[in-house]
């Protein structure tokens, strides 16, 4: 028996030791070397302080700036330790009720026009850190008042901003709001 299991248990113990340890430790290290940026969570530095990640949303409630799209995290919005989506499926009342609350408040702030679908309704992991031009365009009006910069102005950053799909092909025109909004920043009134 001992001839059976001896060998089994010394490659349960090696391959556990290689693949269980060495390997994510060599590909951690290979894409901290090669991606610094990207193997750290693609964290955005003011000075010596993070501001956030280029790849989690962030709450932006303040009318000054460009709002994300609402998240389905628990209790606190773009909560990245509750992640999770809403799993209501479209014949749902309960995401009727969301919607419709979210589109009340959305035209409340005198938002006006068809509204996105981003702009009513939370991505799949409630993190998603983009909204699409679309909803982008329809908080320009708010954004150009409130900052008092010309409509031409934040028209432009917007269109600067729009990320295009992966290879011209794979996945929709978006806009990453925190960097969108940390470029409305930089702007003098």
């Amino acid at each position: 028996m001992t001839q059976v299991f001896r060998p089994a248990f010394s490659l349960l113990i090696f391959f556990t030791l290689l693949l269980g340890l060495g390997y994510p430790l060599a590909i951690t290290g290979l894409a901290a070397v090669a991606l610094p940026g990207n193997a750290e969570g693609s964290l955005l530095h003011k000075g010596d302080t993070v501001i956030g990640s280029i790849l989690i949303g962030q709450d932006f409630r303040s009318d000054r700036y460009f709002w994300p799209r609402p998240s389905a995290t628990a209790e606190t919005p773009y909560n990245a330790g509750a992640s999770s989506g809403t799993n209501l499926g479209p014949t749902s009342a309960k995401l009727k009720a969301m919607v419709e609350a979210e589109v009340i408040r959305l035209r409340a702030t005198g938002i006006q026009g068809e509204l996105p679908a981003d702009a009513v309704t939370a991505s799949g992991s409630g993190l998603d850190p983009h909204i699409s031009p679309a909803y982008a365009r329809l908080q320009i009006d708010r954004i150009a008042a409130v900052r008092s910069i010309p409509r031409e102005k934040a028209e432009a950053l917007v269109a600067e901003a729009i990320d295009t799909p992966f290879l011209g092909l794979i996945g929709e025109p978006r806009i990453n709001v925190l960097a969108l909004n940390l470029a409305l920043d930089s702007l003098k009134p």
